[in-house]
């Protein structure tokens, strides 16, 4: 069922009792703003999430700091050193 905002906060049991039917909405100025669910919907939901999240890059660098600091291991790191730019080189030869 579909609710403007004013209905929703007067009948706001009932509203609640309807969401073990279906979703419920609620609209502003004919805009959805909300929607109303049943809490067991929202932990479903939840739960799918969780297992079809994908990790982040710096989620992967975190569980190798962790896997590094377990095992007691050292990342060596070179020096930097730099490299040929052709741009930036052709740039300097133009004199201004």
């Amino acid at each position: 069922m579909n609710w403007k905002i004013e209905q929703a906060q007067h009948k706001f049991p009932e509203l609640i009792s309807a969401t073990r039917i279906e979703p419920q909405l609620i609209y502003n100025q004919d805009q959805l703003v909300a929607a109303v669910i049943e809490a067991k919907t929202f932990q479903e939901f939840l739960a799918w999430q969780q297992q079809h999240r994908q990790h982040s890059l710096a989620d992967a660098f975190a569980q190798l700091r962790q896997l590094c600091a377990e095992e007691n291991y050292t990342l060596e790191i070179p020096t930097r050193a730099d490299r040929l730019n052709p741009f930036i080189d052709n740039f300097r030869d133009i004199s201004l």
